[in-house]
């Protein structure tokens, strides 16, 4: 297992504003005119498998797709088969047609994005060694043209626990995973964690109300889960469930533009700011508090670069957390005290002093 530094997260992670289609069940996004000059020699191309949420879920796959955008487009590539593209997955049966039709495309490195890809790039890989693969959010061993990147996402997690202590009024906040797992413990280990730890400094109790949507597209079910949470008084929501959350940010909205009361997000993967934004009594506000930042973007666009220079590091598994600045948590609306807060914690992580646990007490 290697650590390795992360250069330029934000500038990736932290892209806002593209707008994005989405396409249809198992088909690529083609635009030609995207990208600049024509055909690109071999081991300069790259395919993204999104998982169900889609290259728009303003999180995580976006996140990806960001990433393999911006190296296409610096290296002046087509969108398309002769450059970059990616194949979108509206249900887990997608997966392996979808890395069919990448090969058969002869793209020469492909993403799978998202744990739940493993089973499918695992089997790919194995059937075609001369093609190179990564998986993001999960490891595959004993494959040479496999690169296995994951991220301490319990890290950034416990910081925006942190945040939530230091910011909460009603002192109780809310966690709303998407589908129970590895990665997704993390994300609740850690910010159940750094709830209790920003707690015990502020001398008091805060209770985490914790439920999981099921599902990582389904922004009815995150909608329709804020609403209970809000309504039992927790005034900050973190979410960790994709494409659902935009259900979070929508009822999130809806309280704070009637002016009843203030309630806040956290966002996850990227800076999500730009989902929080509201006009309240003429007045432009934004109810996102803050986000983990997850450089799955940065992680795309260095790889498909070091496949493309004939330096891809097949077979190894590459970890990112704050020490490798691979996550982290953005300044969003926190107040002085609560970046105060957050900053001496990612300190004491980096240092060790602090270990963050990756799965929830209850399992």
């Amino acid at each position: 297992m290697k650590k390795a530094k992360l250069f330029g997260l934000g500038a990736v992670a932290l892209t806002a504003g593209l707008l994005l289609t989405a396409c249809g069940n198992g088909n690529s996004g083609t635009d030609s005119t995207d990208g600049g000059s024509g055909s690109s020699s071999a081991g300069t191309t790259a395919a993204l498998i999104t998982d169900t949420g889609g290259v728009d879920d303003r999180s995580f796959n976006q996140s990806a797709w960001e990433g393999l955008e911006a190296w296409g487009k610096e290296h002046k590539l087509s969108r398309g088969n002769d450059g970059y593209q990616y194949f979108q997955s509206s249900n887990e049966s997608d997966y392996i047609p979808n890395i069919d039709q990448a090969l058969t495309a002869g793209f020469q490195t492909i993403f799978g994005i998202g744990y739940k890809l493993q089973p499918a790039i695992k089997e790919q890989a194995t059937n075609n060694p001369e093609t190179n693969f990564v998986i993001i959010d999960d490891v595959i061993d004993g494959l040479d043209n496999v690169v296995s990147a994951t991220f301490k996402d319990n890290e950034a997690s416990y910081l925006a626990g942190i945040a939530a202590a230091y910011t909460t009024e009603t002192n109780v906040v809310g966690f709303i995973g998407g589908v129970k797992g590895e990665v997704i413990d993390r994300f609740d280990a850690g910010f159940t964690a750094g709830v209790e730890a920003g707690a015990k400094e502020l001398g008091k109790e805060i209770e985490v109300k914790n439920q999981y949507a099921g599902d990582f597209s389904a922004p009815d079910k995150g909608r329709s889960i804020a609403q209970g949470m809000y309504a039992q008084n927790a005034d900050i929501i973190f979410h960790a469930s994709g494409g659902t959350g935009n259900g979070v940010f929508q009822e999130a909205k809806s309280l704070n533009e009637s002016g009843d009361k203030k309630v806040w997000v956290i966002g996850v993967d990227r800076d999500q700011s730009d989902e929080g934004g509201y006009t309240l009594n003429g007045e432009d506000k934004n109810f996102t508090l803050t986000s983990t930042l997850k450089g799955v973007g940065t992680v795309v666009e260095d790889l498909a670069q070091k496949s493309a220079d004939g330096d891809f590091p097949g077979g190894e598994h590459t970890v990112y957390g704050l020490k490798e600045d691979g996550v982290g948590l953005t300044k969003g609306q926190l107040s002085d005290e609560a970046q105060k807060a957050v900053d001496a914690a990612k300190e004491q992580i980096i240092a060790g002093d602090v270990k963050v646990p990756e799965v929830p007490e209850s399992k």
